[in-house]
């Protein structure tokens, strides 16, 4: 009994890596769609959402199974509980990707951009994910206590953008709707950031028992 649990949490850990995998490519997507002003490659993030959100149910059926079936307690419960509020934020944080991706589509984003560091938060908060799910896999906590604090250079992005576009919306001849558009893209970054977040507290819920709210 314990060995054929022993595999269905190696399969629930594989699966948690595939939908980690899945929200780094529809955040890279976003991004270059966003620097690159491709409205094309937008699109093609909101064809990836629905492959997202089926992954999210896998993995929820999966988790229920293995209570149900199994009767996990402890650590063995509190892995597959984290698991289950894990995707709930990595699908959150895929929608976030396709509302950027949404506002690129749209073509309200061909104005310059203001040399604004979207490229920097982007590798922020893809870095977040995949070290916040790895530390999931790997059981380290370190690694999920890293990605918690990593949300301030998110953060300090989002604060000069803001500040930046404040300074742009005083001009004369800027375009109101096009600084509107990056700052509610510079928010849902940040957003992204803080589920990430969210996915390393409940890292360490799995692994230490205790969650604390952050943020």
């Amino acid at each position: 009994m314990r060995s054929d649990f022993d595999e269905q949490l190696l399969h629930l850990s594989r699966e948690m890596v595939r939908m980690g995998m899945l929200c780094e490519q529809v955040i890279s997507e976003a991004s270059e769609a966003l620097l690159k002003r491709d409205a094309g490659r937008a699109r093609r993030v909101q064809e990836l959402l629905p492959g997202i959100n089926r992954k999210e149910r896998e993995i929820e059926n999966l988790c229920f199974c293995l209570i149900l079936r199994q009767q996990p307690v402890a650590k063995d419960l509190r892995v597959v509980s984290a698991a289950l509020k894990m995707v709930t934020d990595m699908e959150r944080i895929a929608d976030q990707s396709g509302d950027i991706a949404e506002i690129v589509s749209m073509g309200a984003v061909t104005q310059r951009d203001f040399a604004l560091p979207f490229r920097a938060m982007a590798e922020h908060v893809i870095q977040m994910v995949n070290e916040s799910v790895d530390a999931f896999v790997k059981a380290d906590p370190e690694m999920a206590q890293a990605v918690i604090d990593r949300d301030d250079a998110v953060d300090a992005d989002f604060s000069r953008i803001k500040t930046m576009l404040a300074k742009e919306m005083k001009r004369s001849d800027v375009n109101g709707e096009a600084v509107l558009d990056f700052l509610m893209i510079a928010k849902y970054f940040e957003r992204i950031g803080d589920h990430a977040v969210n996915v390393a507290a409940w890292v360490l819920f799995s692994i230490t028992g205790n969650h604390e709210r952050v943020g």
